[in-house]
């Protein structure tokens, strides 16, 4: 056998060489028998978080609150932006390298024979990390679906589905019904199964009922109410009142928020959480690239939104933002996404578009977006379209033009909002 990495990055890159050749491949079988030769399990109440639109949100929200209330709270989220590290955490701080490399070394001592993919390989080593760790809770984002995720070979004791919408039709199926049944696979037997969507789709409940989880619906099972000010959450036994409004901006969170509020409530014996943290814990809660406004002049938004369901939520956004004279938008995409359902949703606001092709195969060209926008966009004469090579491209050339009260927006795939933070970090150096 030759020898292993012993950094970090070396690791990474041998993952992803070696995994070329294992594209996304369903099932869970050959994730389950690793995770069983590595005896892999938390002694902690563990939280899943699935979702089309609102799962990272609701994480952070999540672990804001519980880090308040003193517990040592571990969070895998994804993908991540500049650091691979982002998508561990341990008691709010970035995993260390060398945490990381010592369950990577764990995961490859335990696979045998048996091929990983990239996602199977580092969700199974963060797994282990936490697992590890200490925790008083874990909070597991799943990463595509739910059922089929690698995610899914851990049973949750709360599960939340955010929002059920159109993505991954590749592989999800492409109605509603069909990927409320692939979310509701985090959902176990007697245990809290959380919806905060407001019009689940039946299968998601039908499942629930067929394997006899407790079921929480928003509306039914728990709810919220709220002025300008603050806001309530009401659930099966617990009042919350008086709350501050998240300080994640956007017109979805506080449907989240009640999420994570049903889910405390649900987990209210194992890990209580008191009034005064639960309110810190959502006016302190960070999280990069949902709607995340940064200062300085002209206003730059960074939001992922890479489907229709969260564009329109961008767009609605941006029309409660107050007057800006010009709208810049930096956008790219993948090729498999609704691209015209984004940009008709998009398409209210933005005057100038700077479009980019991504640092990867599954990109959409900024030529092929730029014939969906003079498609869609007709009727602005005053409408510009430049296409750039790479993001920090494309946003260079909308700072150059935009003047100090002109907003520019920086959304679709996660690499366009990457490829500008990391120009932006480069030029503060």
């Amino acid at each position: 056998m030759s020898t292993l990495p012993t950094t970090l990055p070396a690791w990474l890159a041998l993952i992803e060489s070696r995994h070329a050749i294992t594209e996304i491949n369903m099932g869970l079988d050959r994730v389950r028998a690793v995770k069983e030769r590595m005896a892999l399990a938390f002694s902690c109440p563990v939280v899943m978080v699935a979702g089309t639109n609102g799962k990272g949100s609701t994480c952070a929200m999540l672990e804001s609150i519980l880090l308040r209330a003193g517990y040592k709270v571990g969070l895998y989220i994804k993908p991540h932006f500049l650091d691979f590290n982002e998508r561990a955490r341990v008691n709010g701080d970035l995993a260390t390298d060398e945490a990381l490399v010592a369950s990577f070394n764990v995961v490859e001592a335990a696979r045998g024979d048996t091929m990983l993919t990239y996602f199977e390989f580092t969700t199974l080593a963060i797994m282990h990390l936490m697992a590890n760790a200490g925790l008083d809770v874990a909070i597991l984002e799943v990463g595509l679906g739910g059922r089929l995720d690698a995610v899914n070979v851990i049973d949750a004791d709360v599960a939340i589905v955010t929002s059920v919408d159109i993505d991954h039709t590749d592989y999800l199926g492409s109605s509603r019904e069909q990927i409320g049944y692939e979310k509701a696979g985090i959902f176990r037997a007697g245990k809290p199964a959380i919806c905060s969507d407001p019009v689940p789709p039946q299968s998601l409940i039908d499942h629930a009922t067929a394997i006899g989880a407790d079921l929480w619906l928003m509306g039914r099972d728990f709810n919220y109410s709220g002025d300008k000010q603050q806001w309530n959450y009401g659930g099966r036994s617990q009042r919350r009142n008086s709350l501050a409004y998240p300080s994640l901006r956007g017109a979805n969170q506080l449907l989240n928020a009640s999420a994570v509020l049903a889910a405390l409530e649900a987990l209210k014996l194992e890990l209580p959480v008191g009034a005064q943290e639960v309110r810190t814990g959502l006016v302190t809660v960070e999280l990069p690239g949902r709607f995340q406004v940064l200062p300085g002049r002209p206003t730059v938004i960074l939001d992922v939104a890479h489907n229709p369901h969260a564009a329109s939520a961008l767009n609605q956004n941006l029309g409660n933002m107050g007057y800006h004279p010009y709208t810049f938008a930096v956008f790219g995409s993948m090729h498999d996404k609704d691209i015209d359902g984004v940009i008709k949703a998009m398409s209210e606001h933005v005057d100038h578009w700077c479009l980019t092709t991504l640092p990867s195969p599954r990109a959409a060209s900024g030529s092929e977006l730029a014939a969906k926008v003079q498609l869609i966009q007709e009727d602005k004469p005053e409408r510009t379209v430049n296409i750039f090579d790479d993001p920090a491209q494309a946003f260079a050339n909308a700072v150059s033009r935009a003047s100090e009260n002109d907003r520019i927006v920086v959304f679709g795939s996660f690499l366009t909002v990457a490829g500008v933070m990391a120009a932006r970090k480069s030029a503060l150096h």
